[in-house]
């Protein structure tokens, strides 16, 4: 076995131990008992069983005019149903089995009880006619095998709209490195797998590397790009005695450390325990369309018992009043219902990709409509998400904007932290080539030093500006500090010549994007790992009046939950993997496509094209979407509220008793009706 299979193997492990999947991958929950792949392999094996039952089986006792007969046919309906009962009917009687295991009957139930009822009055029928072929009892195959075609095919079409082959949890183990060095007592590296790192093991981690494990430093100094962890968009100077996070990238310097947590006690593996725990309550929402299966359930066998009771006072004949009781179940059978919300789900699906979003969880059209709050990173959602160079002021008339930018470059031209990548990159854009320096050296916590063309420069921090006390005018850096920018300054030979600021861009159409939640009475509260003074600036600019900075994702999580739990619908927006336990406790998690794969994988909407305005449409086509929902549901749950009383014989005394054949047709009628609603479905901008 090579390298990279004992890596993906590790991994998928590793994730599945955090996820609710056995070694092998396999589910041992069951989302509706069945991954997409089953229900296809479901659905036309059940197809090819169904079909000459269709043409073999008279429909609630007609002949339909393409049906037909032959010695022994009978007996193949009989075989071939059995098979399509015990292998299609499978997930649904495991999903009802479940069900009613929780005590929340809902579709599965309602499927399995019209599944169950239909096959074995069939074959109870079956007997009774070969038994005695004089008094012919109707049968139900083909109600039956339409129905469990119908159902697979629905189920299929939802999963296949709705899809989410990856992992957010293996995501996150991926972040962590396979090998470490690992010093022993006599100095000497040796390089060890991960899984053998132990707490207060000594580790070298090098310019470049993932940080292997939380720890804290013991030699040297560095600069650690935490963006992916934690949020901070600015690289964190770390010295000895700092503490680092365990996924987090080590800069510029080569460091030691003393290992602090690992395995379960590590910051990442709190954050995937707090992303599984999140996604199992999560789970617990009961959908629209289980809630009307739900009733309907209990209104169906309430009348099903109840007409059999009536029917046997009344009439003192059991065949009667079991025919007509297992007529009411076969009624109830939700051919319309469960194509209902899988073909509006389908259709807006496909209309939301056009428009550059990726629906994952089809909760999040039905819960999207009572959304009040809209939960937003700052890094990647309303930013950028990378430094870039905002500006350029000139304090001293000694030296053009040119030959500063040239003399900075020289200064950060090596470096790799954001801030001097941002520099250069702006200079490539520029077409402007740097000078050379010598003795160029990092001044910790503070910044660059070298000489320049025989002169001594230095790019610093405001603090050591503060500190040799250099004057400058304060409106010159006011704008800058506003919008929440990193201001570094140039000094030449003692004299303050250049402020350059660097920021974190924000999005042009994120004011106007805030303006409009507002407008539609939605409040907008902005979460981040940034420092304070970033988050005041850029909630001031955009119009954001509640903000939260300097938080750790269990500090977001922890806000999102209060909210919750107050029973408010909250909407997270984000793209670090800081955000995944938030993406997953919020009502609805909407992740930026441009973000990390964790983040992507946590949500149950991603923005493709990472323009927060799509968060608009999202909400609009949301409001479309429910709205074909409860026209479909009331089309589809509607006639078995006027058939099952019909079917029970509540107007028996007046004559009027429902045919079983006007019952099927009513019913073909009703699934054709919500799968032409489905299709008018539109958005509007």
């Amino acid at each position: 076995m090579n390298n990279d299979e004992e890596k993906h193997i590790k991994h998928q492990k590793h994730a599945s131990e955090h996820s609710g999947m056995d070694a092998e991958g396999q589910m041992t929950g069951m989302d509706h008992s069945m991954h997409m792949g089953s229900f296809k392999q479901k659905f036309w094996f059940s197809l090819v069983l169904a079909i000459p039952i269709i043409f073999l089986s008279p429909m609630m006792g007609v002949d339909l005019p393409f049906q037909f007969t032959f010695p022994g046919s009978d007996w193949v309906i009989l075989l071939l149903a059995s098979v399509l009962f015990f292998y299609g009917g499978e997930p649904f009687l495991n999903g009802a089995k479940m069900e009613l295991k929780q005590k929340s009957p809902a579709m599965m139930t309602l499927i399995a009880m019209g599944i169950t009822v239909s096959y074995f009055y069939s074959v109870y029928a079956f007997i009774m006619n070969k038994m005695m072929p004089q008094n012919h009892v109707m049968d139900f195959f083909w109600e039956f095998a339409t129905l469990i075609v119908i159902m697979l095919l629905g189920h299929w079409i939802e999963m296949n709209a709705i899809s989410n082959a990856s992992d957010a949890l293996q995501k996150m183990a991926e972040l962590l490195p396979d090998k470490v060095k690992r010093l022993k007592k006599n100095g000497l590296e040796e390089e060890v797998p991960l899984q053998q790192v132990q707490q207060n093991d000594h580790l070298v981690v090098r310019a470049g590397d993932k940080v292997p494990a939380d720890g804290i430093i013991i030699k040297g100094s560095t600069s650690v790009d935490e963006s992916m962890v934690t949020g901070e968009s600015k690289t964190v100077t770390k010295q000895e005695k700092d503490q680092v996070i365990g996924g987090s990238v080590n800069g510029s310097g080569t460091i030691e450390i003393t290992v602090t947590g690992t395995g379960e006690t590590g910051y990442l593996s709190k954050v995937m325990d707090m992303v599984k725990k999140a996604q199992t309550e999560k789970s617990k929402l009961e959908t629209l369309s289980d809630r009307v299966a739900k009733w309907l359930f209990y209104i169906a066998l309430g009348a099903g018992l109840l007409a059999f009771i009536i029917w046997m006072i009344v009439d003192r004949n059991i065949s009667i009043a079991f025919e007509r009781m297992v007529t009411v179940f076969i009624i109830a059978c939700p051919h319309a219902l469960g194509l209902a919300i899988p073909l509006v789900i389908a259709r807006s699906t496909s209309i939301a990709a056009k428009h550059g979003l990726l629906l994952k969880n089809r909760n999040a059209l039905e819960q999207a409509t009572d959304v009040q709050y809209v939960m937003l990173d700052k890094t990647g959602t309303l930013t950028e998400g990378k430094f870039t160079v905002t500006g350029i002021e000139m304090i001293s008339a000694n030296i053009t904007k040119e030959e500063a930018l040239k003399v900075i470059g020289a200064l950060e031209k090596n470096a790799n932290h954001p801030l001097a990548i941002g520099i250069m990159n702006y200079l490539k854009e520029k077409k402007i080539s740097p000078y050379n320096a010598d003795n160029l050296q990092s001044i910790s916590g503070i910044g660059l030093t070298g000489e320049v063309n025989r002169k001594n420069v230095k790019i610093v921090n405001e603090k050591e500006v503060e500190y040799l006390n250099l004057w400058f005018e304060p409106a010159i850096k006011k704008q800058y500090q506003e919008q929440g920018n990193t201001l570094s300054y140039l000094i030449i030979d003692q004299i303050l010549v250049a402020m350059i600021a660097l920021g974190d861009v924000i999005k042009p159409e994120a004011k106007q994007f805030i303006a409009d939640l507002k407008e539609q009475g939605i409040i907008p509260v902005m979460l981040t790992g940034d420092n304070n003074v970033a988050a005041e600036s850029v909630a001031h600019y955009l119009g954001i009046d509640d903000y939260h900075g300097e938080l750790l994702p269990e500090d977001k999580e922890t806000i999102i939950k209060t909210y919750i739990n107050e029973g408010k619908k909250v909407m997270m927006v984000g793209d670090g993997i800081n955000d995944a336990p938030s993406l997953v406790r919020a009502t609805i998690g909407v992740a930026i496509g441009a973000g990390t794969d964790v983040a992507i994988d946590s949500a149950d909407v991603v923005l493709t094209d990472s323009d927060p305005k799509d968060i608009l449409r999202f909400l609009d086509l949301a409001k479309q979407t429910r709205r074909k929902m409860i026209q479909n549901l009331w089309w589809g749950a509607g006639y078995n509220i006027v058939a099952i009383p019909l079917a029970a014989g509540v107007l028996a005394p007046w004559g009027v008793l429902l045919n079983p054949a006007l019952g099927a047709i009513l019913m073909s009628l009703s699934t054709i009706i919500v799968a032409a609603n489905a299709l008018t479905l539109r958005i509007r901008n």
